[in-house]
């Protein structure tokens, strides 16, 4: 993974009122912390940070006062309902040290036909060099019949990458593809089990108008 260098402005204010003042420049404020170093409080230029933070585990090579400090963003706080970054937590990595870092699955190949194939790990913690994190671990379901489970122990991983995650940890399964009718047995069932009754249709004009003479009849 390549490094995004970042040019950053050291901060002297702090609080909401001067965060508030950062983002209205188009910058984010932030805090540079570890290895046993001081914090650090930093402004980043506000459109270049948001694009590299759109790569998972992106490395920052943020530039300040002449240094520079290989970085990976350890928290992102978001703004709710606004496409904005309100702050970010930037932890110090060093050169050839492993890191521990959520890695996104990514599923590729068609399974075999009348099958649903259901992610249910979208990522795993894996150790990795700082410089050399990979962005996708890949699982192949290509031909995969039903009924097969693939663990996280089961996957072939980037290479220079240990598993943290539990091996035991289910990361695809692959079921039969449910009929219609199965599916509709399915929840009828449950919704007797659940005490739902639902009303009876009502009669089709048609039906209603030659109803009436039979009622008339039986009347007369």
């Amino acid at each position: 993974m390549s490094e995004v260098k970042l040019v950053a402005e050291a901060r002297t204010q702090f609080g909401k009122g001067a965060a508030r003042k950062i983002r209205r420049d188009h910058k984010i404020p932030a805090v540079i912390y570890g290895h046993g170093t001081q914090p650090v409080h930093v402004a980043l230029p506000g459109h270049e940070t948001m694009m590299a933070l759109k790569t998972a585990n992106a490395l920052l090579d943020i530039q300040l006062d002449g240094t520079s400090q290989l970085v990976l963003a350890k928290d992102v706080q978001r703004d709710p309902i606004k496409p904005v970054i309100e702050h970010i937590d930037l932890v110090v990595v060093r050169r050839g040290e492993k890191v521990v870092v959520d890695v996104a699955v990514h599923v590729e190949g068609e399974a075999a036909a009348e099958t649903v194939v259901t992610v249910d790990s979208q990522t795993l913690q894996l150790s990795a060099e700082a410089t050399h994190i990979p962005e996708h671990v890949v699982v192949s379901v290509e031909g995969v019949e039903a009924g097969t489970q693939i663990k996280a122990g089961d996957l072939t991983l980037p290479e220079g990458t240990l598993l943290v995650t539990d091996p035991e940890t289910l990361v695809v399964n692959v079921t039969a593809q449910i009929s219609e009718g199965a599916l509709e047995a399915e929840l009828a069932e449950a919704e007797a089990e659940a005490g739902i009754e639902h009303d009876e249709p009502e009669a089709a004009p048609a039906e209603a108008e030659a109803a009436a003479p039979a009622a008339d009849a039986e009347q007369a």
